[in-house]
This record gives C-alpha cells, sequence and structure tokens, in this order.
C-alpha cells in the first residue's frame, strides 16, 4: 500500500526538534528547517500551539495571502496515521509514533481486557461509566511527555496548557495570555498550548462553513497580537490533523457484514478497524468490497505492518490485536462507517485526503 504520511517530515518529526533544541535524546529525524533556525537564534522560548483541525489545505481557503497564518506557513507537513487528535496529538507530545506511543485511534481495542476503549475518556465505547479495567492497564501506552522530559532531566522548564484537566485554561484569551505570562519569566522553556477548535465546530457544522473560517480568523488575529508583544522567542503553528465533510454508512444496515464482526469496529470512522470471526475472513473481504469498495480500501492486517503506516519504531505491546485483521481507509470519497457508539457527525478526519492529511508549518520568529 502506498503510505502518504511522511514519517521524516510529520509532526513526530516536529516533536523530536523540540527535543534536539532542549538536549533530549531524538528517536526520529528532525526537521531541518526547524534545527537549523533554533540553532542560530538560540530562543529563550519556544512555543508550540496546536489547533485542533486546522488543517492546512483549509487554512489555505479561510485566510488572505497578508494573514500571519498564510505569510509565515513555512511549508505543509503531514500528520501521522491515522489523522485523528489521539494519535497526532500524543505523536508531537511524545516524538514517537503512533506505533511506538500506542494511542491509535479515539476507539482502540485493548487485548488484555477485551475491551474497545474510547481512549481520552477512559470508557469502554458506547457507554457512559469509566473502565476501571482500562485503567489498570493504561500504563501500557506511553505516558511521558516532551513536557516531562524537559522538567525531569534538563536544567530547562517545560508547561503543556489545555482546557480541561487540572490546570485548565477557560477560553482561547486566557489561553494566550498565560502563554504571554510565561514567555516573559525568566530562563529558557519550552510551552505547548491545545485548543479544541476549529475542530469541535467543524464536526457540528463542517470543515467549511462560516463560523469554522471566523474561528480561524480570530485565532490568525489574536495570536498576530500576542507575537508583537514577545521577544526572544520561536512561535510554532500547526495542527493535529485536518477535516472532511462527510456522509454516514450505517454498519446495521448490512447484516451480512455484522454476522461476521468479532467485536465491534474500532479506531475512527474513516480509518476503520475490523476484527473477523475466523471462519467469514474470506468473505467479509468479497462483501466489503462489493458494498464499499468504490469508497474505501481495504487493507490486511499483515499489508499495513509490512507498510509501517503507523510509522517506525519500536512496535507498543498493545499494537498488533489494536488494528484487528483489516483496516478500511476512505481516500478520494466522503463516507464514512458508522456502528454502535459512534458519534454521527457532519465532518469527520483520519482518511486519506488531502484535506485530512496535511498540516500547516507556521513559523513566527519573534527573536
Amino acid at each position: 500500500m502506498l503510505v502518504k504520511n511522511n514519517y521524516n517530515g510529520c509532526l513526530t518529526n516536529l516533536a523530536c526538534s523540540i527535543q534536539k533544541y532542549f538536549g533530549l535524546k531524538v528517536k526520529h529525524n528532525s526537521i531541518e528547517y526547524i534545527d537549523k533556525l533554533l540553532n542560530e537564534k538560540q530562543p529563550k522560548n519556544v512555543v508550540v500551539i496546536l489547533f485542533d483541525g486546522m488543517g492546512s489545505r483549509i487554512l489555505d481557503r479561510t485566510l488572505e495571502k497578508n494573514s500571519v497564518f498564510i505569510k509565515n506557513k513555512v511549508k505543509e507537513i503531514t500528520t501521522v496515521f491515522p489523522a485523528t487528535t489521539t494519535a497526532a496529538t500524543t505523536s508531537i507530545r511524545t516524538g514517537l509514533n503512533p506505533i511506538e506511543h500506542g494511542w491509535l485511534g479515539w476507539n482502540m481495542y485493548i487485548a488484555p481486557i477485551n475491551e474497545t476503549i474510547t481512549l481520552f475518556k477512559n470508557r469502554e465505547k458506547g457507554k457512559e461509566e469509566i473502565s476501571n479495567n482500562f485503567l489498570i492497564v493504561k500504563e501500557k501506552l506511553v505516558q511521558k511527555t516532551i513536557t516531562d522530559e524537559i522538567n525531569e532531566n534538563t536544567q530547562y522548564s517545560a508547561i503543556e496548557l489545555f482546557p480541561f484537566g487540572e490546570n485548565k485554561y477557560n477560553n482561547l484569551e486566557e489561553m494566550l495570555e498565560i502563554i504571554k505570562e510565561e514567555c516573559n519569566k525568566e530562563g529558557k522553556k519550552y510551552i505547548y498550548a491545545y485548543d479544541t477548535e476549529p475542530d469541535h465546530t467543524m464536526h457540528d457544522f463542517g470543515s467549511d462553513d462560516d463560523k469554522v473560517k471566523e474561528l480561524i480568523k480570530i485565532r490568525n488575529d489574536k495570536v498576530e497580537k500576542l507575537c508583537k508583544e514577545l521577544n526572544d522567542s520561536i512561535i510554532i503553528i500547526t495542527a493535529d490533523h485536518g477535516h472532511k465533510k462527510v456522509e454516514h454508512i450505517y454498519l446495521k444496515d448490512y447484516p451480512k457484514i455484522m454476522k461476521m464482526l468479532e467485536r465491534t469496529t474500532s479506531l475512527e470512522q474513516r480509518a476503520v478497524s475490523f476484527k473477523i470471526q475466523e471462519e467469514y475472513k474470506e468473505q467479509f473481504v468479497k462483501e466489503f468490497n462489493n458494498n464499499f469498495g468504490n469508497d474505501f480500501k481495504l487493507y490486511a492486517k499483515s499489508e499495513i505492518i509490512k507498510s509501517h503506516l503507523f510509522g517506525y519504531g519500536d512496535e507498543n505491546e498493545l499494537f498488533r490485536e489494536a488494528i484487528g485483521d483489516f483496516i478500511a481507509i476512505a481516500e478520494n470519497s466522503n463516507k464514512c462507517i458508522i456502528t454502535d457508539g459512534d458519534e454521527v457527525l457532519k465532518s469527520q478526519h483520519a482518511g486519506y485526503s488531502d484535506d485530512e492529511i496535511y498540516v500547516p508549518l507556521i513559523v513566527i520568529d519573534k527573536c
């Protein structure tokens, strides 16, 4: 299979450039442009702001050429596979590919407990209560971040900003104000800030809705204002993935396929993992391609492993069981596959369209 993700020029490699600058060990190639800039400028502050869902192609359609995001877009890079927050933000936070860190998708099969887990919510797919079984084995997925490594192993400092958790910020303005305050403090530091928009609104209204465009323009303008107030800093703006407006295929309408499943589908709606009962595997391929072959490409587990679709590196112990027997990827279509427990949303990601896999590498030099 053809792997579109560039594992020498993706979010993992951006993370490796950050690790290099702060004297940490790296497991993958870094991005030469970022390495050279950081080495030449030696900024006190390195700031990475990730706007969820703000793919490069969507950005180009939204902003004027003289906007700060467009003017300072060095190039576009790829996200990891699949093009989804769970996999991509973990890669940029750890410097590891999905095959290594193990956070493979929104819903992931966890073999030791035989449950399909909505990872970021610590609960079984389609259920509301926390899975105590998952909490016991969660440590099998990589937990340590670049921020942890900087704070534990160097004389420098690092901080992560999220709109949730113990030290959450309440809105975009507060996030940017905290970045400003941190940059004004003494000492060399790394700041990683994550914003749920425009992804949240894209899911509800579509990737090119006017509400989405307004959110992107607001972020462009507010980051420009922030950067005017900073010095001795390099600010990097990127995204975890892009988006595509979708139409839904409900798998329950295909009983022949449903009876072949050993468990519920997992990973993503446009990158769907199937575990099939042994006696149906050959039949499943024919049945799937007859129904969905125009919209999805179906890949066997052996093809997926051989292709390094999830990147290079030491295989996480949960990886092989989690990917199931087949993964169906939406490439040129706008379809997604829905099973019980999946959210029905207007726009999705994790497929292989350019809108989904390309993200901007925006660099603002305030040194």
